[in-house]
């Protein structure tokens, strides 16, 4: 249906047998002498041969001696008369011997009117082939008369009339003897040639007829290459018998003879979709032949379709489970979109008819079994994992209590101290993290804490925070200034820290009787302080980078008097670089304007849930990206 041959010549010509002719001359089957005048009158414009896809299997019971016997009222002398008259069947016969005309058979089951073979031109095969042809036991043959004038008969037989017409026998066999088909004797007769059989390319036959030559089937068929259908095409039989024909339509063509008439049922459906008089196959198959144009399949086309289906089946079946979804449905459609390019290329350039069908039918079930397989060891896999998960889950949460555990409960360490009040948050990222905070007494009266965050988030993040938070307290509980805290520490870290990573960190030490803050900064954020009637503001602090950054660095500490009632809040980057659903970033000057809101005298605990409000209310639906951690304390002064 994609490409319908192209008539490019006109060598062959139909005349039916049609409503207008059935009306105009009587409906069928007319008298034997009719269609001799039909015949006359064609073969008079001077065709090559003359095919008559019909058969004449009994007399004529328009015969005068026919009507004679049926019609006993007729006087014995007229009834004489009639029987000495030729019968409607010689008269055909007489018509037609000479003509070059072709009489249709039809092979089917045994009829005792025709127990013997059908007389048919001899078909020469090369040695002694054993063609795989089907063997008819009978056939329907023309009365002896007609049969014996004809210069040719030929099998009609093409195919149910509720079936597509797509395969044409070319040469049968009945009753053991060869037949050509109609098409095929009817050409034959026309260039007044024999019939030879020899090997062909592919396993395949060619029908030789002088210069005329096709490729068949071992068993005798072919398919039939059809063209649209043009009504214009046929010639009614009513325009031939008025002389009312072009003779040009008809001079040295071959010249089919067929039925269309309502009543008939002649009709065959073609591979184009279309609904046409059986005829046309007829003359559609001897357009090929004249014209060159054969279309088969040869047995080595099974095993080229298995071998397409074999080849693409493994070629899913090793990228499809190394493939994403996308790019094996792509190399799916690609493979199939090749089979029926090579199924459109060999029908288009060589008339040969390679079945893509199936090997696409097989190409998309290797496709979805090997899915189903990939999905179901997808789902094994899954299924470990979770497995995996749940234990790392609880490796993890585990990992979490610890982490928290190693932090120290503010509230625990300012106790029934009223000189100081202390809170703090930590909030991981994950589930562990890598932010850290701690606060201890190293005496009676003074306060150290430290809030740091390294680099990273996760376990990696949260092993080294525990050593990190470690080497500061033991470095503070050794003595001497923040700065000289902080250069100790780091010498420690940097011996246990393979992966190179890095921490910032705040750290003071205040003391609780005077207020005097002391503190150093290795990278870290500079942290708020307030004062009674005052603004929030930033500390001073000495510069320094993160905790092993730059080797040997020395730390300096810096000394701030607290006034009472004052207080400080540090916090980690997560708090600054918190972002919205529009990624926008909380922000120093956000965090300055929040805890400018709060009140003078508030407790730490206070300012460290409202801070975490206003963080909370800024983010949204946002996820959280870093580690947050807050921490305030407060001088009170008593």
């Amino acid at each position: 249906m994609l490409f319908p041959l192209e008539r490019t010549t006109d060598p062959v010509a139909v005349v039916l047998i049609d409503e207008h002719a059935l009306a105009a001359f009587g409906q069928w089957p007319w008298p034997r002498t009719r269609v001799a005048d039909l015949i006359k009158r064609i073969s008079d414009q001077q065709p090559a041969s003359i095919g008559l896809d019909m058969v004449f299997a009994e007399p004529d019971r328009f015969s005068p001696g026919n009507i004679a016997d049926e019609i006993a009222i007729i006087p014995s002398n007229l009834a004489q008369m009639l029987r000495s008259l030729l019968s409607n069947d010689q008269q055909l016969a007489d018509t037609i011997r000479g003509r070059k005309v072709v009489l249709g058979i039809a092979a089917g089951l045994p009829d005792p009117r025709y127990s013997a073979a059908p007389r048919a031109a001899p078909v020469v095969t090369k040695g002694d082939r054993n063609l795989q042809l089907d063997n008819f036991p009978g056939h329907l043959g023309n009365v002896p008369a007609v049969d014996e004038a004809a210069a040719g008969r030929g099998l009609m037989n093409s195919g149910q009339q509720d079936q597509v017409v797509r395969v044409i026998p070319l040469i049968s066999r009945v009753q053991d003897q060869l037949v050509p088909a109609l098409s095929v004797e009817t050409l034959r007769v026309a260039l007044d040639s024999g019939i030879r059989i020899d090997d062909g390319d592919l396993g395949l036959l060619k029908l030789r007829m002088d210069e005329v030559a096709t490729s068949m089937h071992e068993d005798g068929t072919a398919y039939i290459r059809m063209s649209h259908f043009d009504p214009s095409r046929p010639i009614s039989a009513y325009e031939v018998m008025s002389g009312k024909i072009d003779p040009e339509r008809i001079k040295g063509k071959v010249v089919l003879v067929g039925m269309s008439g309502i009543g008939v049922l002649d009709f065959k459906t073609t591979p184009l979709g279309e609904f046409v008089p059986g005829v046309m196959l007829h003359a559609q198959m001897i357009e090929n032949m004249y014209n060159g144009v054969s279309l088969v399949r040869p047995a080595v086309m099974v095993w080229l379709e298995a071998a397409a289906l074999v080849a693409c089946g493994l070629i899913l079946i090793w990228f499809i489970p190394r493939l994403s979804a996308f790019r094996g449905i792509n190399l799916t459609l690609a493979l199939v979109l090749a089979l029926v390019a090579i199924g459109i290329f060999t029908f288009w350039q060589f008339s040969l008819l390679f079945d893509f069908a199936w090997p696409v039918i097989g190409t998309m079930a290797v496709f979805g079994t090997t899915v189903v397989g990939t999905l179901s060891e997808a789902e094994r896999q899954r299924r470990q994992l979770r497995e995996q998960a749940a234990r790392m889950a609880g490796e993890v949460d585990a990992a979490r209590r610890i982490q928290m555990g190693l932090l120290p409960d503010a509230q625990e360490t300012v106790g029934n101290d009223r000189r100081y009040s202390l809170a703090a948050l930590l909030e991981p990222a994950r589930t562990v993290g890598g932010d850290f905070y701690d606060c201890f007494m190293i005496d009676d009266k003074r306060l150290v804490f430290v809030v740091a965050d390294v680099a990273g988030k996760g376990l990696p993040a949260a092993l080294f925070m525990a050593s990190v938070k470690s080497h500061i307290k033991s470095s503070a509980l050794r003595g001497g200034d923040m700065g000289e805290v902080l250069t100790r520490a780091q010498s420690e870290i940097e011996r246990e820290n393979p992966e190179q990573l890095f921490v910032t960190a705040f750290a003071g030490v205040l003391d609780v009787e005077t207020g005097v803050l002391e503190y150093s900064s290795a990278g870290h954020e500079p942290p708020f302080a307030r004062r009674a009637n005052g603004p929030p503001e930033r500390f001073a602090i000495p510069g320094g980078p993160p905790l092993c950054v730059v080797e040997d660095f020395k730390y300096e500490a810096a000394r701030r008097r607290l006034e009472p009632g004052e207080w400080l809040c540090a916090v980690t980057d997560g708090a600054t670089e918190a972002m919205n659903a529009t990624r926008e970033f909380f922000g120093v000057e956000r965090l300055r304007t929040s805890l400018s809101w709060m009140p003078e005298d508030i407790d730490p605990v206070e300012l460290v849930r409202r801070l975490r409000e206003d963080l909370q209310r800024f983010s949204g639906t946002a996820e959280i990206a870093d580690d947050i951690t807050l921490l305030a304390v407060r001088w009170n002064g008593v």
